[in-house]
């Protein structure tokens, strides 16, 4: 009973959290806004399929996951160097 209270709650603000970076991301002033927003995005994805998994009580959503959360981790320091540097592999 607490447990699918506080799931649902956290959905809420999850989604809600989602919301708000999302609109960062169309309307951040510069480009790194955009860069932090994007990256933002990446880790409330996870932890909305944390919560998923935990509400369905399934394991692949937590490999979804990791997944997601590696290819953020991987796109957000390609698009850092790119914009550094101007290209991505030296």
């Amino acid at each position: 009973m607490i447990l699918d209270t506080a799931l649902g709650i956290a959905f809420v603000l999850v989604a809600a959290a989602l919301g708000l970076n999302f609109w960062r991301l169309l309307r951040g002033p510069d480009i790194p806004d955009r860069i932090v927003a994007l990256d933002t995005l990446y880790v409330n994805t996870v932890a909305l399929l944390v919560l998923l998994g935990i509400h369905l009580g399934s394991a692949l959503y937590f490999e979804a996951a990791l997944l997601i959360a590696l290819m953020g981790f991987v796109g957000t320091v390609a698009l850092c160097k790119y914009l550094l540097r101007g290209d991505i592999i030296e």
